[in-house]
Formats: structure tokens, sequence, C-alpha cells
């Protein structure tokens, strides 16, 4: 098979994910849909479903190196189906695809990676549990301490992750509603990891420690049609607390849900409208405007808080392009986060 022949396989089904960003709004005919209810079974739904059209394995990560600078990385594996099923070999509906990114407060490097499933190429293994594409892995016996590396152009890393707290799950007990029309996926979280290891840099090497954050969700059809985009957060306090929010932008107005974390892993799910989100600032990034400066208020926990990019930079011009990076929080509390923009 032609190189031109196994690039059109591998990104057919991702240039039709401009639909509705990612193709999340698009038809699932055939393909099983998440219901309430759902009895999650660990190590087995720590790995792949095939029965279901797309799946994520997300792990970001605020970082402080030993030259007092603060850094975030990112470690993603993207697994989309053609069909439901699974099979070996080049027949596999299964595609694969990964991004990796390490963000300073100068600059933003990112690297992508495909490949068609069923040739060992890339996938993921639930006990023990491994995820992977190409030379890059997160593995581990479970999910509890996990080896992640990954390499790019200007960078690679090589961190190593102990959990310091529980799984939580999103939503109604793993149930995360994503419309008014009920659109939902399963979601849960590792929220609690410690982080130690090393950046590489085109101009040095750098011992970093942070606290990293896991995301879990499959699903078939997340999105309603006339959704365009997300504004995810995942923002950790300095006094402990967690709080996990998105709002979902559609023509007919914004959905939003959220899920607060205490300290011990307990959570209390939050509803449409709970939290408020305003873009307080834009910066031109990749011929448009994307909003790099947020506050978010949670009135019945206190919270209003100015969310910040460290940089605007952190673009990831891959497939389909999206902004993703690490921010501080200031206000009523402060912190360390991610931030997930789609759709602009």
């Amino acid at each position: 098979m032609n190189v031109k022949a196994l690039i059109l396989i591998l990104l057919f089904p991702i240039a039709s994910w401009a639909q509705g960003y990612a193709g999340l709004g698009g038809s699932a005919e055939g393909f099983k849909r998440p219901i309430p209810g759902h009895s999650f079974q660990f190590p087995k739904d720590h790995g792949p479903h095939p029965d279901y059209r797309i799946e994520w394995w997300y792990l970001t990560a605020n970082l402080k190196g030993s030259d007092g600078r603060d850094y975030g990385i990112q470690w993603t594996l993207f697994r989309s189906a053609l069909k439901p099923s699974e099979t070996t070999g080049w027949q596999s509906p299964q595609l694969w695809m990964g991004h990796a990114a390490v963000t300073t407060p100068d600059d933003h490097y990112f690297a992508e990676r495909l490949s068609r499933g069923g040739i060992g190429q890339a996938g993921v293994t639930a006990q023990p549990f491994e995820a992977w594409i190409d030379e890059w892995h997160m593995r581990g016996d479970d999910l509890d301490t996990l080896d992640l590396t990954a390499s790019g152009t200007g960078f690679s890393y090589d961190l190593r992750l102990q959990a310091q707290g529980p799984l939580v799950f999103h939503g109604n007990a793993g149930y995360s509603v994503k419309s008014a029309d009920g659109q939902a996926s399963y979601y849960y979280s590792q929220p609690f990891y410690t982080v130690s290891g090393t950046l590489h840099l085109p101009d040095q090497t750098i011992e970093v420690t942070g606290r990293g954050w896991l995301d879990r969700e499959w699903s078939s059809q997340p999105l309603a049609e006339d959704q365009s985009g997300w504004d995810w957060f995942s923002l950790s306090f300095d006094d402990g607390d967690k709080l996990m929010a998105f709002r979902l932008r559609g023509d007919r107005g914004d959905f939003t849900a959220a899920t607060w974390i205490d300290p011990d892993g307990r959570t209390t799910p939050l509803p449409d409208g709970a939290v408020g989100f305003d873009p307080l600032e834009t910066s031109p990034i990749a011929q448009r405007d994307v909003p790099t400066r947020w506050r978010v208020s949670l009135p019945d926990r206190g919270i209003d808080v100015v969310v910040s990019a460290l940089t605007p930079k952190a673009w990831m011009e891959t497939r389909f392009e999206y902004w993703e990076g690490p921010v501080t929080v200031t206000g009523s509390h402060t912190g360390r986060g991610y931030l997930e923009m789609t759709g602009y």
C-alpha cells in the first residue's frame, strides 16, 4: 500500500470530524451508546471499548522545573472506529491518533502520531496497563503507578506518576451528559497524580515535579448536532479542592456541567448553569481570536477566579486544531490547571 493511500485511510474519519467538532455530533448508527447506571469494571474499563465510536486516554500535568519555571505536558491517545468491531491486521476498523506536547512560559512544542489498529503499532491493554503509539507509552501494573514517555521535534519527556487518591466519576456515577438533548459519555478521571521526571528541550534538560490529571472517556455521539466546540477546565486549587468544568457551545446556546472534587476524592456533580464562564481576554492565534484569560465562577462554593494561560502559544496545529495548555488560577482561590478549547 502506498503512503498516500495509507494517509487517506487514516485521515478520512478524522477529516469528517469537522462536523460538530471531531464529528462528535454525527450519526452513530450501529455503535453502542452510553446509558445511565453503567457498572464500571476495573481493570477492564481502563482498556478499549471497540463497540463505541470514540475514546481517549488524556493526561495533562502542571510541573515546576529545577530552574524554578513552570511547565506543562500533554499525552493523549485517541481511538476512533469506522465500525463497531475489532479484528487483527489491516482489516481492523480501529484508528489511533496520539498527541504529545510540552508548554513552557515562552514556547509550545507538540507532535502527532497516526496508526491503523490491528497491526501492533498502537493500542491499549488493560492489565497490565499499557497505552502506546510507536515509541510513546503510558504504562504500569495499573493506573496507580505509571511511566510516561513521548518525543517530537525539539522535545521529549520521561516521567513517573503515582496516584495519591481515588478515581473520580463525573456526572451521574460516570454517566456525563453533554447536551439538553441527552447526548452523553462515560467519563472518569484520576486527578491525584504526583509527577516527577525529566524534560528535554532544545537548549536544556530539566528535572521536574508536579501534579497530573488523567481523563478517561468514551462514547459514540457525545455532542448534539448543533454543538461546535467546547471549553474544558481542570483546576487544582492550593487548598486541595479540585474542579472539572466544561462549556459546550451550540447554536441553541451553551450547555455546562462540572464536578467538584474534595481533597479525599468525594465528588459533587454540578448541573447546567452552576458554573459561569466569561472570556476576559483573547489572543490572536493561528489567524483566529482565542480566549486565553477567563473568569470562572461557582457561587455555591465561593469560587470567583481568573484563569490565565501560561502562554497563549499553546496551539495544537494537528489534524484537527485546538488550544491546550497549562493555566494559573488567581482570585478567591489560587492554583494551577489545564484548559482545552476546541472549535475556534
